[in-house]
């Protein structure tokens, strides 16, 4: 939410929290300092936006800043599997592309949050490697990141469709797999606000428990596991496929697929210097 003051447009970042123009500048002055102090190989490209995101996340706490920020960093260097290759029309990116893994709603919740759906068993588990779905997740969250900064102000909402999960799909996710994932996902500057499981059978809570086990207790707090459909339903218009009237997951795929491939020179920036976000 933003208002207007002598000073300019003040951002309201949560918990009561005004991010106001001088607040950004000084605060990004700081982090930017520590940082090149910390890492003096960084190079921070005039214009970059991820410093900000970090702050927006933390609500402008410094020391939680510094410390997302580091673990960020250290994650995108350490995670080749992930963070490197990530050329959108590599045959493996494109089929999962296809399938439609990732998919990010057009309309925001009734909080103006963005709405993602993660098809946690649209992959065959014979055919794609999972580090390669998640290779395909990030891309199209840092994708959603540059193109629109409103994520690092109220933050994302996860449904994850497990509809058709197999045992295929859950020996996958070994424990190693899934602490990775938590902590990359509490350590992305786009706020997850709630990570809603849904279409869930019974043998899956195994690896759910698992999944909480890595995450903080805030996190746990936002997560909601449901047998049947999203409680989203009376705040968006769902896809199809989870009950609604939106679009279908088919036509979600196709356009996030060409947002992707259009953006392949992002993917290519962002891989010399991640501050291209």
């Amino acid at each position: 939410m933003k208002t207007t003051t002598d000073q300019g447009p003040v951002v309201m970042v949560g918990n009561g929290v005004e991010e106001t123009a001088e607040l950004r500048t000084t605060s990004i002055a700081t982090v930017t300092r520590w940082l090149l102090d910390e890492r003096p190989d960084l190079v921070i490209p005039e214009g970059s936006r991820l410093i900000l995101y970090f702050l927006r996340t933390t609500k402008y706490d410094l020391d939680k800043t510094k410390r997302k920020l580091m673990t960020f960093l250290n994650n995108r260097e350490k995670l080749t599997e992930w963070f490197k290759d990530r050329d959108p029309f590599r045959p493996e990116i494109q089929e999962l592309l296809d399938i439609g893994v990732f998919l990010p709603l057009h309309q925001k919740d009734a909080l103006n949050r963005q709405v993602v759906v993660i098809r946690t068993a649209a992959h065959d588990p014979e055919k794609h490697k999972q580090d390669d779905v998640f290779k395909v997740d990030k891309m199209i969250l840092d994708l959603l990141m540059h193109l629109d900064e409103t994520v690092s102000v109220h933050g994302v909402v996860a449904i994850f469709d497990m509809q058709g999960v197999t045992l295929g799909h859950a020996l996958q996710l070994t424990p190693s797999m899934i602490k990775k994932s938590v902590e990359s996902w509490e350590n992305y500057p786009c706020k997850p606000k709630l990570l809603e499981f849904v279409n869930v059978p019974v043998h899956v809570n195994i690896v759910l428990n698992v999944f909480r086990s890595f995450m903080s207790a805030k996190m746990r707090e936002r997560v909601t596991i449901s047998r049947k459909g999203s409680s989203l339903e009376q705040s968006i218009t769902l896809p199809l496929e989870l009950g609604g009237n939106g679009e279908s997951y088919y036509e979600l795929s196709e356009h996030w697929k060409q947002m992707v491939q259009d953006n392949a020179s992002f993917y290519a920036k962002m891989e010399e210097n991640v501050f291209h976000l």
